[in-house]
């Protein structure tokens, strides 16, 4: 998804892999739309043994955008990512810290329908956006709206 962010200032994309290219830890990227304002933007996998990384990147974050991938066959790995997520932040998600979710691989044969999607995830109380994201459609903008929710909840504690 880095690469789909153009149009805004990126300090570099830094990544810990194993040698077939899989992220050992997280990644991550400072991005900024102005240059007075940057967002360190990390990412974890959501396989199972990347939960300590999630624990730690989680501890200092102001904003979160889960990334649902939106093949059929990925619903129970999405449900898990996201029980552990409410496991680790608790009555904190979406009050505290802001959460959007991102519907990906919209263009898939196997993509459930949004709302199957969205009452299969039970996220039907935050904010939600599709994108595909090798073709570049729809990061920028989930991007830019957890942004705003980030700095309205710091600038104004909405």
């Amino acid at each position: 998804m880095y690469d789909e962010v153009t149009g805004l200032n990126t300090g570099g994309f830094t990544s810990v892999e194993d040698p077939t290219g899989r992220t050992l830890y997280f990644d991550y990227t400072p991005i900024s739309a102005t240059g007075k304002v940057i967002f360190d933007v990390f990412t974890t996998a959501g396989q199972r043994r990347h939960k300590h990384q999630r624990k730690i990147v989680l501890q200092g974050a102001d904003g979160i955008m889960f990334v649902a991938d939106s093949s059929r066959s990925q619903l129970q790995s999405n449900i898990e990512s996201l029980e552990e997520l409410k496991g680790l932040l608790g009555n904190q998600l979406g009050k505290e810290i802001p959460m959007l979710v991102l519907l990906n691989k919209r263009d898939l044969p196997d993509a459930m329908p949004r709302q199957e999607l969205v009452s299969a995830l039970k996220v039907e109380g935050f904010p939600i956006y599709e994108s595909i994201a090798v073709k570049g459609l729809g990061v920028k903008r989930a991007f830019q709206a957890i942004a705003r929710e980030v700095l309205l909840k710091r600038m104004y504690n909405v």
